[in-house]
């Protein structure tokens, strides 16, 4: 089974895209990235934009050598809009009508229809398929961050390699995982090798200490119930403390940042925005309120805001 990592926040953008390959069986994950509109009172600096520019392209590629294209939830930095990304392709997203709500209930219909004769388009939610090469499980709607969250729920994909006996969770955003259903669930699924969002330290005066700390616990609990290896990404490298933040989690030398488990420099661009703009002389004016989005085309110079935690 091969894992690649194409862009996270560790790669100077927000994502989680990933590639998986399994035999001659490959499969795109979240296949999206944004910068954040405003980080520090501050637009993103020209370093971020590039960084999106090479996510776009690897994206790209990548989405042509997949046969199947998956979708945890519909946050703007977790999906592409544009079609061509899918086309042709057995795409298994979230369902939009079940524990989803507001704008990316609407952004879930809309990518639905806009797929319509271009892709099979299936509903993700508990789904099992066995293919030949592997088997594709997908988890009941678990909570995007803590139980009750209002920024509604994801599922988690997990891959098979029966050949290798290695088991790939794909767990997006359960910032920890915050959730002890999560947590209990991740147990379940026995992986080799899980990525997920790390906790939302750089929200911390927001959501309190015990919040990240019981993130933290649960992580460490699923780790020493399965031994699994562990990219932690996301939501917790836009904390510019994240090495001493979380340092329970390097030192079980278990946890790795999506840049480390590529074996390249870490790169979170984000976390760095006050004092990269504090090199310059003057920033520039403010960029309206809209986001980027990745597609096949180089995208336009203005970042789009939503949810500081999306």
């Amino acid at each position: 089974m091969k894992v690649i990592p194409l862009a996270a926040e560790s790669l100077g953008v927000r994502s989680m895209a990933t590639y998986v390959e399994v035999g001659r069986t490959g499969i795109l994950i979240d296949p999206g990235a944004t910068l954040a509109p405003a980080r520090f009172g501050l637009p993103p600096t020209e370093d971020e934009w590039q960084a999106l520019r090479r996510a776009n392209d690897r994206i790209s590629a990548y989405a042509s050598r997949s046969s199947f294209v998956f979708v945890s939830h519909y946050h703007e930095d977790h999906f592409r809009s544009d079609p061509a990304s899918y086309a042709g392709r057995i795409v298994l997203a979230k369902d939009p009508r079940r524990m989803v709500s507001g704008k990316q209930a609407q952004r879930g219909e809309a990518l639905w229809k806009a797929l319509e004769g271009q892709a099979k388009v299936e509903r993700a939610d508990g789904a099992h398929r066995r293919e030949a090469d592997l088997e594709l499980c997908v988890s009941p709607p678990l909570p995007h961050g803590v139980d009750g969250s209002p920024f509604g729920s994801i599922v988690a994909l997990t891959i098979v390699d029966p050949a290798e006996r290695e088991r790939f969770v794909f767990a997006s955003d359960l910032q920890g995982p915050a959730s002890a259903v999560a947590a209990a669930y991740l147990i379940q699924q026995r992986p080799t090798l899980l990525y997920l969002s790390g906790p939302v330290s750089y929200l911390e005066r927001d959501v309190g200490r015990d919040a990240i700390e019981r993130a933290i616990d649960q992580l460490i609990r699923v780790i020493d119930a399965t031994g699994c290896r562990v990219i932690m990404d996301h939501h917790a490298l836009r904390d510019a403390g994240y090495a001493e933040r979380f340092a329970r989690l390097w030192e079980t030398k278990r946890v790795v940042t999506a840049a480390a488990f590529l074996g390249v420099d870490v790169a979170a661009l984000e976390s760095r925005r006050n004092r990269a703009w504090a090199a310059v002389r003057k920033p520039p004016a403010r960029v309206a309120d809209s986001r980027v989005r990745m597609n096949d085309r180089t995208p336009r110079r203005f970042a789009k805001g939503g949810s500081r935690i999306d």
